[in-house]
């Protein structure tokens, strides 16, 4: 059974026993009745030691309550909305080389090789364009869809809600295999992750602490290994989901859970280098010596990737419920609930640089390409930026 999971802005008194994750804030309430107060923490005043200069910007439409991320393919970045708006936009000028209106409400998307673009309906079904924005197919998966599709191979990878991997021909949508993996008694309802690797592989965690991978052609899956255990006597209390994507520099993967552990391992083998109690459902980013992650009180830890050792923590944006980090250089980039993008010293930890993006919630990672760092609200903003 997956439990009832709403998306919110604020979090008000709710019922006993009901878990809540939303484009602002993950939060477990305790049987007493009383509602936590998570008042954002105040901006600490910084002079920029750097800047990200915008160089275009376009509207693709809200995503809100959904959780929508960019894919880039090429040239290009290509971009969805809930209402069903899906573009494929110049990565250099912001040009809409073509946008398309899907006939129904997306519930995540889109995924992208270039050649074939697909988003999810809120229904289940999956709808493909080709490089010209000419309709492909439409295929129905039969559940709820929340993880970002992966298209690679020549395969569109979907994962649903209910625990399945099913594998679509990107030309013609016919189904090529299936994945099932078994149902958990209390998983969250959120998408889960999954890291696209030279092609050939995906990279993503599952219920109950594990990660794993998995080969496009096939379905198979090739090794997967727990970060974390289940503990406590709830259900709610055992919850101990790996739905972050995890993150991949050189041969190391690092991923962590929600409720559990942060850890690194062989990208091979899967085999556990470390492992520190943690707790984050919005993942983690490496940088060649550290790897980073914030918890639900949005602390910024970075812990060396040899060893896990705790070299620095950042508690300056506290509560105010930062999204899917990014390291690039020699700093660290992440939106938070009110459009704020925060730069961090890889270093250190010490706050370099804060530009105002929009007004609404950026839960997805920055993206690194071509010279740019690409940024999407969830109001719909997306921006191009150059860092000075």
């Amino acid at each position: 059974m997956t439990t009832g999971i709403k998306a919110m802005k604020r979090l008000p008194k709710i019922l006993c026993n009901t878990l809540l994750i939303g484009t602002a804030a993950l939060a477990l309430v305790a049987c007493s009745g009383n509602s936590r107060v998570r008042q954002p923490a105040a901006l600490v005043p910084v002079s920029n030691q750097f800047d990200l200069q915008p160089v275009w910007s376009t509207s693709i439409g809200s995503s809100e309550p959904y959780n929508f991320h960019p894919v880039v393919a090429g040239d290009a970045v290509y971009v969805a909305s809930h209402s069903g708006n899906l573009a494929k936009i110049n990565l250099q000028s912001g040009a809409k080389a073509w946008e398309v209106s899907v006939p129904e409400n997306l519930a995540v998307g889109p995924g992208s090789d270039g050649r074939t673009t697909v988003a999810v309906t809120t229904k289940g079904l999956v709808y493909a364009y080709d490089d010209t924005g000419k309709p492909l197919w439409n295929v129905g998966v039969g559940s709820e869809v929340l993880s970002e599709p992966v298209v690679a191979s020549g395969i569109v990878v979907i994962r649903t809600l209910d625990n399945r991997f099913v594998g679509l021909d990107a030309q013609t949508g016919a189904r090529k295999w299936i994945y099932q993996r078994q149902q958990s008694a209390l998983s969250l309802r959120v998408g889960y992750g999954m890291l696209p690797i030279n092609n050939e592989v995906i990279v993503t965690g599952f219920a109950g602490g594990r990660f794993g991978m998995i080969a496009i052609a096939n379905g198979g899956l090739i090794w997967e290994t727990p970060v974390s255990f289940p503990k406590g006597f709830s259900e709610i209390e055992r919850l101990n989901d790996v739905s972050a994507r995890p993150s991949m520099e050189g041969d190391t993967l690092c991923a962590v859970s929600y409720q559990g552990r942060i850890g690194c391992a062989q990208a091979r083998t899967g085999n556990l280098l470390w492992f520190k109690d943690y707790s984050s459902y919005t993942g983690t980013a490496q940088s060649p010596e550290l790897v980073f992650s914030a918890n639900e009180k949005s602390y910024v830890t970075a812990f060396a990737t040899k060893d896990g050792t705790q070299v620095w923590e950042n508690v300056q944006m506290t509560f105010r419920d930062v999204g899917e980090p990014l390291a690039i250089g020699k700093v660290l980039l992440m939106g938070d609930a009110q459009g704020y993008v925060h730069a961090l010293s890889q270093a250190d930890g010490k706050m370099l640089a804060r530009i105002r993006h929009d007004s609404s919630p950026i839960t997805a990672a920055p993206i690194a390409v071509g010279g740019l760092i690409l940024i999407q609200s969830q109001g719909g903003k997306i921006a191009a930026y150059s860092p000075k």
